[in-house]
């Protein structure tokens, strides 16, 4: 009896025992497709994620100033060089030469504690005021509910405009009101209002996103009197696989602008912003492992039902397998046909449950938000080794069980 017989007969059984083998199928199956939808559905919510937020994070760096408050610091016993804040003019002559790798946006942080009016309405004085220009709502991925951005002629001549935030709508202007093209007066000078940011909420009592208002960056550096103002920039490179070397393009552009010597160390300083499809695979990381976990807990126990059924299989072909030791079937061919009938329950029900699985997690996937079909083609590889290797382990001690009955207990049996 060769392999090729032994598949044959491997199909004959499976034919025969039809209920037995859809109920084995189908528990691996089960297991099978809670693993393949757990992590096709978590492929599928982080590549949207991700391509929701490339340019909040994922292609983004930050530049500002060397040192947290521009003073000096002190770090294993040594006084370090302090350097001179980045000046307004610098970011703007980096932004232009950068211009040639990817955007980039120079924004500053004014104050905290603003006041702002409009007639006889005022605020608290706990208003966030920004400067920014065309750019830092889109590399921010902060979004308008109304009105527009600012143009370009605007943040060149540095306009009295400004977008407010949700909480400055409703302190300001009345629910019936529109706050677009009205005036409201910030440190005394009157701004027309032309964006109104969507509403972005906090945490607990703080509301600071929406008690926010943007004006253009060069308004912003006129109100700079005494030149304590932090001016940053974020630039976003052309893709995710050139971030690295954009980033050696700008420390580059800034050195030349800073004027920093060859021997000297970089006097400003340059990171990757906080990236959200980093913390994303992070936490992807993780759900991947508690789904692999969750389908291999249902897979182990697939596989102790399978070989449950393959040593009553075996109990029941006794005297079958003692006609074919007795026509001279060697204990390795034995051994083959129980092993080949293991593995094909496996992989049919393997074949079911990554045909839901795939369907359950696109589904999952869309469901929480809209993107494309996903086929995991790495899950499935994975998905049909299990198969394979679970087929193997629950189907060796059977087949090892049938190899060794003597064929004339066998013939004698019932």
């Amino acid at each position: 009896m060769n392999l090729i017989e032994n598949m044959r007969e491997a199909v004959k059984s499976i034919q025969v025992n039809i209920l037995r083998t859809i109920l084995t199928g189908a528990i691996i199956a089960i297991g099978i497709s809670s693993l393949v939808g757990m992590l096709t559905a978590i492929d599928g919510i982080k590549a949207q994620i991700a391509e929701s937020f490339s340019g909040l994070g994922a292609n983004s760096f930050d530049i500002r100033s060397r040192g947290f408050s521009g003073g000096r610091a002190i770090q294993e016993g040594k006084e370090e060089k302090s350097y001179p804040p980045i000046k307004y003019k610098e970011l703007q002559d980096f932004k232009s030469e950068f211009g040639a790798f990817g955007i980039s946006t120079v924004f500053v942080r004014v104050t905290g504690s603003a006041e702002v009016k409009r007639g006889s309405k005022t605020s608290d004085p706990n208003v966030r005021v920004l400067g920014g220009d065309d750019n830092y709502m889109g590399i921010k991925a902060i979004d308008l509910k109304a009105g527009r951005n600012f143009s370009s002629t605007e943040v060149r001549y540095g306009n009295n405009v400004c977008i407010i935030g949700e909480e400055i709508q409703e302190i300001l202007f009345e629910s019936n009101e529109d706050p677009l093209s009205q005036k409201i007066t910030i440190y005394g000078r009157p701004y027309t209002v032309v964006g109104i940011l969507e509403e972005q909420g906090g945490v607990g009592a703080d509301q600071g996103a929406d008690r926010q208002i943007i004006i253009p960056v060069e308004n912003a550096a006129r109100l700079d009197t005494r030149g304590t103002f932090r001016y940053q920039a974020t630039a976003v490179a052309s893709g995710p696989d050139r971030i690295d070397y954009e980033m050696g393009q700008a420390i580059g552009i800034m050195r030349k602008i800073r004027q920093d010597r060859v021997t000297e160390e970089d006097s400003f300083e340059l990171t990757k912003s906080e990236s959200v499809a980093e913390s994303l695979e992070e936490v992807a990381g993780y759900l991947r492992i508690g789904g692999f976990g969750i389908g291999f807990i249902t897979l182990l126990g697939a596989s102790i039902g399978l070989m449950n059924i393959m040593l009553v299989s075996v109990t029941e072909r006794t005297r079958e397998i003692g006609i074919r030791k007795a026509l001279g079937a060697t204990p390795l061919r034995i051994r083959q046909q129980f092993l080949m009938e293991a593995i094909m329950i496996c992989i049919l029900g393997g074949l079911f449950g990554v045909i839901l699985g795939i369907a359950i997690g696109n589904v999952i996937a869309n469901i929480i938000g809209p993107g494309g079909f996903l086929v995991p083609w790495l899950w499935m590889f994975i998905a049909f080794i299990i198969c394979v290797v679970v087929g193997l382990l629950s189907g060796y001690f059977p087949a090892f069980k049938a190899s060794k009955l003597d064929p004339i207990e066998s013939l004698r049996y019932e």
